[in-house]
């Protein structure tokens, strides 16, 4: 979606294409019509009124898309837990973030929730409870140690959180109904890695590999 964004925010007008889509994303042209017609569908609208033959307009594209993928209301969310990583996300706005409000953030430590520099209200964990029912917060950053996540996670839970983003290295067990994404570094760079081993050599690197043997 970011990439219909940019182009309607560039405010050019010109339409996108499904084979410039495919360029930049590596998604075959194929999938790409069809889920845009499914989404013009499941938004009321229908894929011909965006586009045709000759490309898509993001201008009428982009707010199609927002109403299927239902991202067309601000939703409020916390941060739970304001170490180094939480702290980090307490200044981290960029301009797509406009769709979600920092609501407040949370943390045992409260001489730290005192001295933090923050535009959101900051409060001791032990107010989780009140705080996120109060403010309609419906999703939490877990930035907080293994150890601690899973009884902060079903404390956010239990005061109505229906979305967590888990940055500590451990399984979380929550309700079927509550959406849960892991987000864990040392994975990440070993997926990278696995995927880097099944990429095709550079020149120099196979004539490296033809000397050594």
């Amino acid at each position: 979606m970011r990439i219909f964004e940019k182009h309607a925010q560039a405010g050019s007008g010109a339409a996108i294409t499904s084979a410039q889509v495919e360029d930049l994303t590596g998604w075959s042209r194929d999938t790409i019509r069809k889920d845009i017609s499914f989404l013009g569908k499941a938004a009321g609208g229908a894929s011909g009124a965006v586009g045709g033959s000759a490309g898509y307009e993001p201008e009428a594209l982009v707010p199609l898309m927002r109403k299927a993928l239902e991202l067309d209301r601000r939703r409020k969310f916390c941060i739970v837990g304001l170490g180094r990583l939480g702290s980090a996300y307490l200044g981290f706005t960029p301009p797509e973030l406009a769709e979600f409000e920092l609501a407040a953030g949370f943390d045992a430590n409260v001489n730290r929730v005192e001295i933090l520099p923050s535009a959101a209200p900051l409060y001791p964990a032990y107010k989780m409870a009140d705080v996120i029912g109060r403010f309609g917060i419906e999703i939490a950053l877990l930035c907080i140690p293994a150890e601690a996540a899973q009884e902060a996670a079903e404390k956010c839970v239990s005061a109505g959180v229906r979305g967590i983003l888990n940055f500590a290295p451990v399984v979380l067990r929550l309700p079927q109904e509550v959406a849960v994404r892991n987000v864990f570094v040392v994975d990440e760079l070993r997926n990278l890695s696995v995927n880097m081993g099944s990429l095709p050599l550079k020149n120099s690197e196979t004539k490296n590999a033809s000397k050594e043997e």
